[in-house]
């Protein structure tokens, strides 16, 4: 493992001219005056390594790449995060993280060669897919996410039933594994490598021995994680990787999918894993325009410059969270849709949330809902 000063070289972090726009986009700086990226990156160029794990400023960071939308020596604030954390928590140096660790534990646990799941229980009867194939679909965690969040009524699997029901429409009967375990996302950007990789090292095997030649996404942070950190920690994967929203997009063009008339106003949000992490904006706006008579409209902060649903990884949920989320809402409402769809289970998680909150009665009649549902609900 890096040190923090093979970190700093890494990431060029000393070539920061201190000039702030980091911190003047940061979208914790701008509620939490206490964090700024721009005062940990200079801080970190002069302090002991046992000062910088210590620091409890390095789980504050969203991990949203805005600052790297702006940095004019193009410093990799993430990299830099994700490595300062690493080290931390080899050291023993964690953060508080959400629902108790829940979810923590619940990754960790599926590193177990031992391991029973019921991972196809949610698959409904009239489906078509295989063990065994070129396409496989990658669920995620959203099995779990449903049964953890239902009190706020969640749906993230309609995610996953949506992606079955486009892909059969198309003629694709996808694999599916019944051995698929969580991506690692969570536990990478937690600072827990050694847990991580023994979930990507499982689930590259399972994919392998399934023939797959191509792995499709419907979640932002499997897709990133896949084509980012599976890559560069495991060398290369031997399958191509592609999100549902490019995937989908040339048989739309090639009108092997059609849909029917739907009056409904749209907005949409990008996700950062998604949007500044893999710079896919438009494929997924393409599809829903794809809807005869539905209207798109976009917030006033949107693609490059969206605001984050104001939580990652698990690790920070806290005032500023619900303030970002509120006003991301307040966002949506302003555009007067009455739909606000996502491509994230994480975004639609945190901002069903706080929706549910009482002090946002106002903004409940807007639907909160995954874009590839609301494309499935209108096939023809």
């Amino acid at each position: 493992m890096a040190t923090v000063y093979e970190i700093i070289r890494k990431t060029e972090a000393y070539l920061c001219q201190d000039c702030g726009k980091c911190s003047s986009v940061c979208p914790i700086s701008r509620l939490n005056s206490g964090y700024s990226p721009r005062r940990l990156l200079t801080t970190s160029l002069k302090d002991e390594e046992k000062n910088i794990i210590s620091n409890k400023a390095i789980w504050n960071c969203l991990t949203c790449a805005r600052c790297l939308e702006v940095c004019p020596q193009g410093i990799d604030y993430m990299e830099l995060t994700k490595g300062f954390r690493a080290v931390a928590h080899k050291e023993g140096e964690e953060t508080v993280c959400s629902h108790g660790g829940a979810f923590q534990s619940l990754m960790r646990i599926m590193t177990s060669k031992t391991l029973q799941q019921n991972r196809m229980g949610w698959i409904p009867k009239s489906a078509k897919i295989k063990t065994e194939g070129d396409i496989l679909y990658f669920v995620g965690c959203l099995p779990y996410f449903d049964v953890f969040f239902s009190d706020i009524g969640v749906k993230t699997l309609d995610a996953a039933v949506s992606t079955l029901i486009l892909l059969n429409s198309i003629g694709i009967e996808p694999v599916i594994l019944p051995n698929e375990r969580c991506c690692g996302h969570d536990l990478l950007w937690g600072g827990d490598l050694e847990h991580f990789r023994k979930l990507a090292k499982h689930n590259i095997k399972e994919i392998k021995k399934s023939g797959a030649t191509k792995v499709v996404f419907t979640c932002a942070e499997c897709y990133r994680t896949f084509k980012v950190d599976y890559a560069n920690y495991l060398g290369p994967l031997g399958f191509e990787v592609e999100h549902i929203s490019t995937f989908l997009l040339p048989y739309i063009k090639e009108g092997k999918i059609s849909f029917k008339p739907t009056k409904k106003r749209v907005t949409y949000q990008d996700p950062c894993r998604l949007g500044r992490h893999m710079g896919i904006y438009d494929e997924p706006r393409e599809l829903l325009n794809a809807i005869p008579k539905l209207e798109l409209i976009e917030m006033d902060k949107n693609k490059a410059n969206a605001l984050c649903c104001g939580t990652t990884a698990w690790l920070n949920c806290d005032i500023f969270s619900k303030r970002m989320q509120t006003q991301r809402l307040l966002d949506a409402k302003k555009t007067g849709a009455d739909m606000l769809t996502v491509a994230c289970p994480k975004c639609e998680i945190h901002l069903k949330c706080t929706l549910n909150e009482k002090t946002n009665e106002p903004m409940q009649k807007i639907d909160i809902r995954y874009f590839t549902t609301l494309l499935s609900d209108n096939i023809k």
